[in-house]
């Protein structure tokens, strides 16, 4: 949750999904990977490494701590992000199989004080992310 998130409120909210020609799983281990996420999720890292128990990345909006969900068998892929002023941001991602393939779903919140220029930038940065994921994956199948 949101170190600004205010109890009795709630953030403007956007789907964005993709549909991959890929088992869940499959894309839920690659995914889940945080040695990935430079190849494919460019708005949030260019590159990532650990320190500790943190995965540091440095990031378009500079160096900022990501911690995922922990291994799951649902496909679950939230992850909080230390933004460098401190706020958490937390992003929730699911991968769930349709019919041969699969969908992935991230939800992007309008946090409080993001101008809706800014709200619209960031969904076509997830866009671009998710596209790029579903190239990685389906230009890499294996069965």
């Amino acid at each position: 949750m949101s170190k600004t998130m205010k109890t009795n409120s709630t953030f403007k909210s956007r789907q964005i999904s993709i549909s991959i020609k890929q088992h869940a799983e499959k894309i839920y281990e690659f995914a889940s990977n945080p040695e990935n996420l430079p190849k494919w999720a460019g708005g949030l890292s260019s590159s990532i490494r650990k320190i500790g128990n943190s995965l540091i990345a440095e990031s378009p909006m500079g160096r900022i701590k990501i911690e995922f969900a922990a291994k799951n068998k649902y496909g679950v892929l939230d992850h909080n992000v230390t933004l460098p002023s401190g706020e958490i941001v937390y992003n929730p991602m699911r991968v769930f199989p349709n019919n041969g393939g699969s969908e992935l779903a991230f939800t992007l919140y309008k946090r409080h004080g993001v101008s809706e220029k800014a709200f619209e930038d960031d969904a076509k940065i997830v866009k671009r992310d998710l596209k790029k994921l579903k190239s990685l994956i389906e230009k890499n199948k294996q069965g």
